[in-house]
């Protein structure tokens, strides 16, 4: 049923009718606002959009929310989420039993439908069964785009090994971390085409590879460059083979740039590239998912003086750069925030969006957490498991819409308090939040 309070229970509503009145539309696309509009939803997907009034049959399916000019906008997306490890600190993900952190990412994934994300890329963990225990309704939570396991080399970015555990043998039982499925290892071209195919048995909806050092891993050092451009390249073709995608985790150019030559379609981050790796990507079209990492403690979960923890600020240096970078050279730049084993970091996913203002106008970064991310998604191809239009309100576009008390074009702060501020939420037609009485 559709409640007039926030629903996360097991049985959440089912489709039905609802006709949004007297509400003012930011598409995903435009500048500005739409004038008083009506939208109705039909099943899962936007049927007309009018400024006129939209009859509807008064049945005890439809739902009719009365908008008082506010804001309805198309749910936001996140292009670098971990749906696993974003809100559980590293020490419990690497020890606690599986089943509490499946618990804990189910909790999670209703907070993050709550703050607004009615879509993430999931790019690494094992998301596999929580996406489908939302999908099914067991659980609240978003729409789920899962790379699975992210594929790292002996050393690479995703290799929380300890000491003891080197040499690796081919063949050996999986490590921890492997078991998990939040990385798996590959040493060849052969190992990474297994990796890469096992993900996609999973159902993987793209492709996740460390091409270069990362924050988090304790052996990996940011300027170092991992799989060779043959390893690349084989994975780049089992994702082809299945119409799907490569992206790469790197921030350096040369991790970049060897990337771009296997093949690859995205890069992650990119904080410490220069401005001919940045050229090299316009003129092959490569997409840019960056985050905007700053320097504040609460962002970075690590003890300070550790080495994570000067990666961290070694890679917030770059945060101007890098969008610097993206404007000059008109790159195809998504929204993500990259949040890992922090939950107070977690809970502020919006206010990371509202960040964007330093570089962007609130229209632009809105349009990026919107529309520009739902054209990522469709790099999936016939891997994608949403398949229908997401980021915009248009009419057959699959309906997953936030009504906003205010303008989040004039104020992009808005989406900073989501608890106040979005009085409905509804994912794919069904109504999880509804704070209006009538």
């Amino acid at each position: 049923m559709v409640n007039d309070a926030v629903s996360q229970s097991i049985n959440p509503p089912m489709p039905t009718t609802v006709l949004f009145q007297n509400v003012r539309i930011f598409d995903g696309k435009s500048d500005t606002l739409s004038a008083p509009s009506n939208v109705l939803v039909r099943s899962n997907k936007i049927a007309k959009i009018s400024t006129e009034p939209i009859p509807v049959d008064r049945r005890a399916d439809t739902k009719i929310i009365e908008g008082g000019g506010r804001t309805l906008m198309p749910g936001l997306i996140d292009a670098h989420w971990h749906t696993m490890l974003a809100a559980t600190p590293l020490q419990t993900v690497t020890t606690g039993d599986v089943g509490y952190l499946n618990l804990l990412a189910g909790k999670e994934a209703g907070d993050t439908l709550m703050r607004g994300f009615t879509t993430v890329r999931d790019l690494g963990g094992p998301s596999f069964g929580l996406k489908q225990a939302i999908d099914e309704g067991v659980v609240a939570g978003p729409r789920i785009y899962p790379a699975g396991a992210m594929i790292t080399v002996t050393s690479g970015h995703g290799d929380f090994r300890h000491s003891f555990e080197v040499p690796r043998t081919i063949g050996a039982p999986l490590t921890r971390q492997e078991q998990l499925g939040g990385s798996m290892v590959a040493d060849s071209p052969d190992e990474v085409r297994v990796r890469v195919r096992e993900q996609l048995l999973l159902g993987a909806s793209e492709i996740k590879l460390t091409a270069g050092g990362g924050v988090a891993s304790p052996h990996s050092p940011l300027d170092v460059s991992t799989f060779t451009e043959p390893e690349l390249r084989a994975a780049v073709e089992a994702a082809g083979n299945w119409g799907t995608y490569v992206t790469v985790h790197a921030y350096t150019s040369n991790a970049i740039q060897g990337a771009i030559a296997a093949g690859v379609k995205c890069v992650e981050h990119g904080h410490l590239m220069d401005e001919a790796t940045a050229k090299l990507m316009a003129d092959k079209g490569i997409w840019l998912s960056t985050q905007p990492f700053s320097f504040e403690e609460d962002s970075n979960p690590f003890p300070v003086g550790s080495t994570q923890w000067a990666k961290k600020m070694e890679v917030a240096a770059g945060t101007d750069k890098v969008y610097a970078l993206a404007k000059k050279y008109k790159l195809k730049t998504a929204f993500g925030t990259d949040i890992l084993f922090n939950a107070k970091a977690a809970a502020e996913q919006g206010a990371f969006l509202a960040k964007m203002v330093r570089w962007y106008s609130p229209a632009e970064a809105l349009r990026m957490a919107t529309s520009v991310n739902g054209e990522l998604l469709r790099l999936s191809g016939p891997r994608n498991p949403y398949p229908g239009t997401l980021g915009v309100v248009e009419e057959g576009a699959l309906a997953d819409l936030l009504l906003v008390d205010g303008d989040p074009v004039a104020d992009i702060k808005l989406i900073e308090d989501p608890g106040k501020n979005f009085v409905v939420i509804m994912k794919d037609g069904k109504v999880y939040k509804n704070t209006l009485t009538k």
